[in-house]
């Protein structure tokens, strides 16, 4: 027996299974030719950032355009930043927005898949099996420098372009079989290494899915494998992980691309093949002229919870969010304007290279559009939703009378042009407060042209004429018969033509009764409104209103 499958057995004595045995136990998975696997790998830390959402997402739907498979990997493996109950959390986060796993970790302790554990945690006999098999192959060594040791050799490296335990510095790489037993017989911890077969006047090339061809230096330290308590590193449990798990797709924030030649080093070594890259760039913002990265301490948008809270819909989140991974969406919404979001062809290489820039104003926007194209039924039922958990005064309203609030939020709704005032569902308590007297407020701020003595002249006479049972085009026929004796007009285009012959046109006149009944100055349909309110409302407001002005 070779001193390397010596040293090999004397490492892992547990360890009887081999690389071929792990093969077979997760054989290449059984999809159609095309087919993308990918993953999201969190951390579980409790944070669901934007920024994960955003790599979530696009890894997503990287394997739903392919007809493929997406899964959730736990890299848990640093359990001193372990949170309880942050999987869930995150697992929860995502699923409201739509990216929902196929396989992996599903729930807290909760996994499905035939390619587990999905843990790391719980997969250290797997990282065995192959730091067993790099060892035999001289691929792998145990280090036993100390933490004072690694500090002295940073020292020295101090003024050097190449940094890290490699070359000279690895004080453990030529240690022979007896040193070794000799350091394990008398109790040194020890770290297991790559015996890096890197040279520094080489180069490693990637050619990412998102930034293209990108040429870096060869590794060439001896990087950790296992800490000195059997668990791996990200880099080796990684490897090991994505090519088990049959990915083949990695879809990764860009902060990783500096590892690149690490990982392509690590796939050689093992035997694998390397999976396709996109480094996906971080989400930007503007401030103060400049760029900066989308910060948890600094923006409340950066938690994925804040959309949770604030009531974004995730149909309106998921447009918003495909706006920034390819720049072509727009146009293809224009002209498929009923088609689900899943029937547009995503493709990684149309992503920001550079990173794309967070801009609430167009999430906003987009989020006014998507509910405007909401029935009433679907805006009701997530408007209730929302409220019943954080604003319980507001859901109770909400379903005191069903129907009376699904008319409410129908008013210009399913026309050609519904109107776009709702981004979220928190805004809808102030959209429909003067639909109930709880939350009505009185404002008789009225447009720089119109006096008080105006209005109480106006409020008195449309008082005199008022018809419940009018159809919108009688209710509109009394607004203009009230004009002339007044003396506004019931042409606005005359008005505009000579506007010194008449103290308003017909739009003042509604926008006193308006003001009176609402106590805004822009609503959606007067007439529809005053409808639903009902003869013995619109009174009792037009009344106290006529008394505010008459005061």
């Amino acid at each position: 027996m070779s001193d390397n499958l010596k040293l090999a057995e004397l490492l892992f004595p547990d360890i009887t299974k081999t690389p071929d045995d792990m093969e077979a136990q997760f054989p290449p998975r059984n999809l159609k030719e095309g087919a993308r696997v990918t993953r999201l790998a969190p951390s579980p830390t409790g944070f669901l950032h934007f920024g994960n959402l955003f790599t979530g997402t696009v890894a997503y739907r990287t394997a739903k355009t392919t007809d493929g498979i997406f899964y959730v990997r736990v890299e848990d493996t640093d359990q001193k930043r372990k949170i309880e109950g942050a999987i869930e959390v995150m697992l929860g986060g995502l699923e409201a927005f739509g990216v929902k796993a196929d396989e992996g970790v599903v729930g807290e302790n909760v996994e499905k898949g035939d390619y587990g554990p999905y843990y790391q945690s719980q997969r250290k006999h797997i990282y065995h099996v192959f730091a067993k098999d790099l060892v035999s192959k001289d691929l792998a060594y145990p280090c036993f420098c100390s933490a004072e040791e690694l500090d002295e050799i940073r020292a020295q490296q101090e003024n050097e372009p190449q940094k890290g335990y490699w070359g000279k510095y690895a004080k453990c790489r030529t240690l022979t079989l007896a040193e070794i037993e000799e350091n394990i017989k008398a109790g040194k911890p020890w770290t297991l290494r790559l015996k890096s077969p890197g040279n520094a006047e080489n180069k490693c090339y990637i050619d990412d899915m998102i930034k293209g061809k990108i040429e870096m230096p060869e590794n060439v330290q001896d990087i950790v494998l296992l800490k000195s308590d059997g668990i791996p590193t990200y880099h080796f449990a990684h490897a090991v992980d994505d090519h088990l798990m049959r990915t083949t797709h990695v879809v990764r924030g860009d902060e990783w691309m500096s590892s690149c030649p690490v990982h392509l080093q690590l796939f050689k070594c093992l035997g694998f093949k390397v999976p396709k890259y996109a480094h996906v760039a971080p989400i930007m913002k503007e401030e103060n002229g400049g760029k900066r990265k989308l910060s948890k301490r600094k923006d409340p948008e950066a938690a994925v919870i804040f959309y949770v809270e604030t009531g974004y819909p995730k149909e309106s989140v998921n447009e918003y969010i495909m706006t920034l991974m390819n720049s072509n969406f727009e146009d293809w919404r224009k002209t498929n304007k009923d088609a689900s979001i899943d029937a547009f062809p995503f493709n990684l290489k149309k992503m920001s290279v550079s990173g794309a820039l967070f801009d609430m104003v167009k999430l906003n926007d987009v989020s006014k559009n998507v509910i405007s194209l909401m029935n009433a039924d679907t805006v009701y039922k997530y408007t209730a939703e929302w409220a019943k958990e954080y604003n319980k005064e507001f859901y109770e309203l909400l379903i005191k009378d069903e129907s009376y609030s699904k008319a409410i939020l129908n008013i210009d709704r399913d026309t050609p042009k519904p109107r776009k005032d709702i981004a979220c569902w928190s805004e809808v308590k102030d959209y429909v407060s003067y639909f109930f007297d709880e939350l009505f407020e009185n404002s008789y701020e009225m447009p720089e042209n119109i006096t008080a003595p105006m209005a109480e002249e106006i409020l008195k006479a449309y008082m005199k004429v008022y018809g419940e049972n009018d159809t919108k085009d009688e209710w509109f026929q009394r607004m203009k018969d009230l004009c002339e004796p007044l003396g506004y007009t019931p042409n606005v285009k005359e008005y505009k033509k000579n506007p010194e012959q008449f103290k308003g046109h017909v739009g003042d006149v509604s926008t006193v009764i308006r003001v009176a009944v609402t106590g805004r100055r822009n609503t959606p349909d007067l007439y529809s409104i005053m409808s639903l309110l009902g003869k013995e409302k619109v009174m009792e407001r037009l009344d106290l209103a006529l008394k505010h002005f008459s005061a």
